[in-house]
């Protein structure tokens, strides 16, 4: 595999609170134009490591290399624009805003205004907001709500608000799209139309990472997939070969089944 081929590398990770070591030497790579999925039973340290690659943990150690270049994950406006965009388990909406205009938020990371053209409003400006709002709103079509472009934030609902959150991570203009299991708390119809969108968005070229609980979902939707246990790659491999993987097996239903 060459390095071209390569989206996300990410080599020795480790990371301790304290005592406690969350992350023992984890690493992976994402290949473009793929969806890759992190699995693992409660405690494994997905979280973690999502943090980490995503710039709220700082690691104690790591190599992190996004399509082709270094960068550093000390701090979440710095992956932003390294090209790093994702979404939480916990929905962080802006819930006072207007769908619309959470989208916009998330667009203003990859504008080029001054503070002084903004305080005086110039043509340069002007023109850069109409362009923020006309992308905000193809984003909310693409996603399937953009009739719902003037509800508050926090009255849409749950599948929709997960549906924002995606459209506002799209708005930086990602290289990796990173999802914190984007169909916790949603019902079955939902998980399904989830999925179709997911399906869709990296047909049109976006690499995805995501930890999601939901195994039928992950199998069905991810090329490649990590299983962490206690801090520790326990598995990498093609759906197939983590399914059939006997430590698998083992760490999430118990060594007697």
């Amino acid at each position: 595999m060459t390095q071209e081929n390569i989206m996300l590398s990410v080599k020795g990770v480790n990371k301790s609170f304290g005592g406690l070591k969350a992350l023992a030497n984890v690493g992976i790579e994402v290949k473009k134009d793929t969806v890759y999925g992190l699995i693992g039973p409660n405690g494994a340290g997905k979280t973690t490591f999502f943090n980490v690659i995503t710039g709220l943990y700082e690691p104690d150690s790591g190599e992190f290399v996004l399509n082709g270049a270094h960068y550093e994950p000390t701090a979440v406006h710095e992956v932003a624009k390294a090209g790093i965009a994702r979404t939480f388990q916990n929905i962080r909406l802006f819930g006072q805003m207007t769908a619309l205009e959470n989208v916009m938020v998330g667009r203003h990371v990859r504008t080029h205004g001054s503070v002084l053209g903004s305080i005086f409003g110039t043509k340069a400006v002007r023109q850069e907001e109409a362009d923020i709002k006309a992308r905000a709103m193809a984003l909310l079509e693409y996603v399937g709500i953009a009739q719902y472009h003037d509800y508050v934030a926090r009255n849409l609902s749950y599948g929709h608000q997960r549906r924002l959150e995606i459209a506002r991570a799209l708005a930086t203009d990602p290289k990796l799209l990173a999802l914190d299991e984007p169909a916790a708390g949603m019902n079955a119809t939902e998980k399904v139309e989830l999925t179709a969108l997911l399906r869709k968005i990296s047909a049109d070229g976006y690499t995805i990472l995501i930890i999601e609980h939901d195994v039928k979902l992950v199998m069905g939707l991810c090329d490649e997939l990590t299983v962490l246990d206690h801090g520790e790659i326990l598995a990498q491999g093609k759906p197939d070969e983590v399914r059939n993987n006997k430590a698998v097996i083992e760490a999430y239903l118990g060594g007697g089944h």
